[in-house]
């Protein structure tokens, strides 16, 4: 019957793109999920990111029993009480500066084309600009700015987009004595290539805080403080994406504290939803007045849905509640000395980065040439799943070929040690197998 199942979803289900795996899932708790043959895998991915506090926390049950017990939707004008209240905690306990009013939606995608409309509506501009390597969604207005999509085939594009070449000290863009200096000199040519371009309609500049499907590149806080002048300097927005990096993730409550940079928008969703789809954006009184009296409109038939809330409020309470940001900071040093270790020994692992629990590992053919070793990471990674670890792989020809590797916020040492030792041993079993498949 098992069989059966996963036979009919190779007859029925569309083919959506990404690594699909070669058997159905059953279950997840914690760091574990399961296969429909009862196989265990640690998942290193925290579930594209979105399970923080782990798969199934009980505090997420909870949530969702609660919504069932008073409401999971209302008619869209209709305000939950726990909506409100999840507003208040943001701005109250999260939100940096002066960022106090919230909508709250589904998805990143949704997120981001809140920001976008709020943005071009404010400023009265079209023109954004976009880091290289982003990812902000798959809807029209998302896709535009996400950088590391790919873009073919899908028609025109959204006109007025320009693109900053992301800043990477591993494979700097502009050669300079340091990492500031480089992404400093990549940011003063794009925007002066932005200005000769530009009709003097800008609205915005949007960017991950750590451009994670791009590489888990960390910028200098330099560049994001330039990244600030810059849209202020031109009358644009700037706006924090922080689908991955808020509520802990990266070791502080936000990207934007990290920096020390407070954006005029920030999007947030998966780690707000740990593991449910909940999305949200934030901005200024200032701004939203402005938009309101303008007939601002996103007005979707699932805008303030309770189920969101409830669960978006207790993502949020446990994350407080088990001091998981600093959490994010102790485990993701351990896990970064195991990697330490790794690389050490392997010559293909050329760059270990990332913040906290979102780290990167990039791959390659020798550390001199530092050519991305794509063969290596998509083998070694197959061999991962194998033997029970689930790994993100981002293999680009201009980026390179790096693990993304972020297990939730409540993993323990002994699960990453299992982890590790699993890529240990995948790491050198698919080094010796294509040595012996080029010798042959």
């Amino acid at each position: 019957m098992k069989e059966d199942l996963y036979n009919l979803a190779q007859e029925h289900l569309v083919r959506y793109g990404g690594d699909v795996f070669p058997t159905l899932f059953t279950s997840a708790k914690g760091t574990i999920v399961k296969d429909s043959q009862g196989r265990e895998y640690l998942d290193f991915t925290s579930g594209q990111m979105c399970a923080t506090i782990g798969h199934n926390h009980p505090a997420i049950v909870d949530a969702v029993h609660r919504a069932g017990e008073k409401a999971f939707h209302f008619f869209s004008g209709m305000i939950p009480e726990v909506v409100a209240e999840l507003a208040q905690t943001l701005a109250r306990d999260w939100l940096p500066g002066d960022l106090k009013r919230s909508i709250f939606i589904n998805t990143g995608s949704e997120a981001s084309e809140v920001a976008l409309r709020m943005a071009k509506m404010y400023t009265g501009g079209f023109e954004i600009l976009a880091l290289g390597g982003s990812w902000h969604g798959i809807t029209g207005g998302a896709s535009a700015v996400s950088m590391a999509s790919d873009r073919k085939g899908y028609g025109v594009p959204v006109s007025g987009i320009y693109v900053i070449p992301e800043p990477n000290a591993y494979r700097p863009y502009i050669d300079k004595a340091t990492e500031e200096e480089a992404a400093l000199a990549n940011l003063d040519l794009a925007l002066k290539m932005f200005d000769m371009q530009s009709t003097g309609r800008g609205a915005a500049i949007i960017v991950e805080p750590v451009v994670s499907a791009g590489g888990v590149l960390v910028p200098p806080k330099a560049f994001m403080q330039a990244l600030r002048k810059a849209a202020d300097d031109r009358g644009m927005l700037l706006i924090f994406d922080e689908a991955q990096t808020a509520f802990g993730r990266i070791g502080t409550r936000t990207g934007a504290e990290y920096f020390g940079v407070v954006p005029d928008i920030m999007t947030m969703s998966k780690t707000l939803g740990g593991g449910l789809p909940v999305a949200a954006v934030s901005t200024t009184a200032k701004i939203e007045d402005d938009i309101h009296s303008k007939k601002f409109a996103f007005y979707t038939s699932h805008v303030s849905d309770p189920l969101a809330a409830e669960v978006g409020l207790a993502v949020l309470n446990v994350i407080q509640r088990e001091s998981l940001v600093a959490r994010a900071n102790v485990m993701g040093t351990y896990l970064r000395g195991r990697l330490e270790e790794l690389q050490q020994r392997y010559e293909a692992i050329g760059d270990i980065r990332g913040l906290g629990l979102l780290l990167g590992v990039e791959l390659v053919t020798d550390r001199t040439s530092r050519t991305p070793a794509h063969q290596l990471g998509a083998l070694t990674t197959q061999k991962c799943f194998e033997r029970g670890l689930s790994m993100n792989i981002r293999r680009r020809p201009e980026r390179g070929s790096v693990w993304r590797i972020a297990p939730p916020l409540t993993v323990s040492t002994e699960e990453i040690d299992r982890a590790v030792d699993i890529l240990d041993r995948s790491l050198r079993d698919s080094l010796d197998e294509l040595a012996a498949s080029k010798a042959a």
